[in-house]
């Protein structure tokens, strides 16, 4: 039997900011619509609903000292110290994130040089053919970075490829604004690496696809809602109705185009790992994916057995949220979630663009 090349993620790290922010630090903000009124309703109100809506308690925030492209380090250097590999033996080095570096006294973005090169400079790799370079693919981003990765695999481009999801939301999130509870900070990495098997492992598919004509405007960047914030700076901006049901729409759909690529059904699957944007929506992101394969009962239990959350402590960190999670279940820091060889995962995330994206792994 011919021996085909697969891509295989044989190392993980995260790096998870020590400050941390709970829910009660929000009853003291001036709340803002997006007409430039306050809202009147009582703060208590308003976290309260929050997070009966979102599932989220508390979020980690990054120290002033610290920008994006630190903590993308920091998450690489915990994937290079798993891997026991040389550094110089490394590829690419693909970053996803969406804002570049962002200082605490300073919102503008920084983008040159790329936040890979920043990486691999601290790293101290020497190699030149050791190729770095970003990806802004909205929250989808590092799962975008994975599928790029498989390509240079599979066509003898590279046997090793370093991809970081990292993201400082809370530089870029409007304080008089309801959805800067949803935001936090974080960076996951993981090493994919060529390896040889008769039988199919490691990533065994992926789809992915962008709707711009009519939901490219479901994020943006504006200016703050309070009408007294005189500064000419601009912040992440949401209409969150429409994007959840966006995600509803779509996200099953592409779960299940995926597994039917490698013709699996949503049994023969142990974990989904769904980006970490919002408690209830994956949930019944998990609920319709259920429903496309005939199951109705149970689906409470169904969803807890099957998906692994994060969101309760960790907020909403964009591309880091996918890194991250994978990197604590692999490491056994979620309870009642494992690994074990030979089970199969699905990946899945939404997210600007709007885009979506979907992954189908088997643990070697």
């Amino acid at each position: 039997m011919q021996h085909l090349i697969h891509s295989i993620f044989t190392a993980t790290g995260s790096y998870i900011p020590k400050k941390i922010v709970k829910n009660e630090e929000f009853l003291y903000r001036n709340f803002y619509n997006s007409n430039k009124e306050k809202i009147l309703k009582p703060n208590q109100e308003i976290v309260a609903k929050f997070e009966e809506i979102t599932g989220i308690s508390e979020r980690r925030y990054i120290t002033d000292n610290l920008v994006t492209s630190d903590i993308a380090y920091l998450s690489a250097l915990d994937a290079l110290n798993s891997s026991g590999f040389d550094k110089e033996s490394i590829d690419y080095i693909i970053v996803a994130h969406n804002f570049g570096d962002v200082k605490s006294d300073n919102r503008r973005s920084d983008f040159v040089p790329s936040l890979a090169a920043r990486v691999k400079h601290r790293l101290g790799i020497l190699n030149p053919k050791t190729v770095a370079y970003d990806i802004a693919f909205g929250c989808p981003g590092w799962l975008q970075a994975v599928i790029q990765a498989d390509y240079y695999i599979k066509s003898g481009d590279a046997k090793r490829v370093l991809v970081i999801g990292a993201e400082a939301l809370s530089r870029i999130s409007d304080p008089n604004d309801i959805d800067s509870m949803i935001y936090s900070d974080g960076a996951g990495a993981v090493i994919l690496e060529a390896r040889e098997s008769e039988e199919p492992v490691g990533i065994l598919s992926h789809v992915s696809r962008s709707d711009t004509m009519e939901f490219s405007k479901l994020l943006w960047m504006d200016s703050s809602y309070n009408p007294e914030f005189s500064e000419n700076d601009l912040f992440l901006k949401m209409l969150g109705h429409k994007l959840y049901k966006y995600a509803l729409q779509t996200v099953p759909g592409a779960i299940k185009e995926c597994l039917e690529k490698v013709k699996l059904t949503l049994e023969d699957i142990k974990k989904v790992l769904i980006h970490q944007a919002n408690g209830k929506m994956d949930e019944e992101i998990l609920n319709r994916i259920f429903n496309l394969y005939g199951v109705t009962e149970g689906l409470t239990e169904k969803v807890k057995a099957i998906m692994p959350m994060t969101i309760s402590w960790l907020g909403n960190s964009s591309v880091a949220t996918l890194p991250t999670l994978f990197d604590l279940m692999l490491k056994g820091k979620i309870e009642n979630h494992i690994a074990n060889s030979g089970d199969t995962f699905v990946f899945a995330s939404v997210g600007a663009g709007m885009n979506v994206n979907c992954l189908v792994y088997k643990m070697p």
